[in-house]
């Protein structure tokens, strides 16, 4: 029954949810406005997060990076004094510091979580581009000192 009623769920929503959601994740940093946009249920996405951990990890990026961008705007809007933005038709939409503030505060340590598996994975694959250039210069020197070999070996007088 319950795989019955997810099937329908997914049977409105477009192939490429996946990517439609973590995309406006990203951009928004909010997971109803994200489901709304890939055309699924907030419970559909909760539920592929515990089962898929890829889709999980590609979540947790997407939060880190809308966080990023709210903490950026938000700076920017403090440097500058803008406080408020006027659409096309001339309506007035203030920003909400407080509101922006309190959601840095609420997420700091998911999004610090994510920035230090990040880093974490960053220095990993440092780790193995380093290692490899090592591997590779200690099998040209072997090369280099076995054909040296060879050569004395050619060049004694018998």
């Amino acid at each position: 029954m319950a795989q019955d009623k997810e099937s329908r769920r997914l049977s409105a929503a477009p192939r490429n949810w996946v990517n439609i959601f973590i995309d406006k994740l990203a951009e928004t940093s909010n997971v109803k406005a994200a489901a709304e946009e890939a055309c699924v249920s907030q419970s559909l996405v909760y539920k592929k997060r515990r089962d898929d951990a890829d889709f999980a990890r590609r979540w947790y990026e997407a939060l880190a990076e809308g966080y990023d961008n709210l903490e950026m705007e938000l700076l920017g809007r403090l440097r500058t004094g803008r406080l408020e933005d006027v659409d096309a038709d001339g309506a007035r939409h203030k920003f909400d510091i407080g509101t922006a503030f309190r959601c840095l505060i609420a997420h700091r340590d998911t999004v610090a979580r994510e920035k230090g598996r990040r880093t974490l994975a960053d220095e990993v694959a440092t780790m193995k581009t380093i290692n490899a250039k090592i591997d590779a210069l200690r099998a040209k020197e072997e090369r280099a000192a076995q054909r040296a070999e060879q050569r004395a070996a050619r060049s004694k007088p018998r």
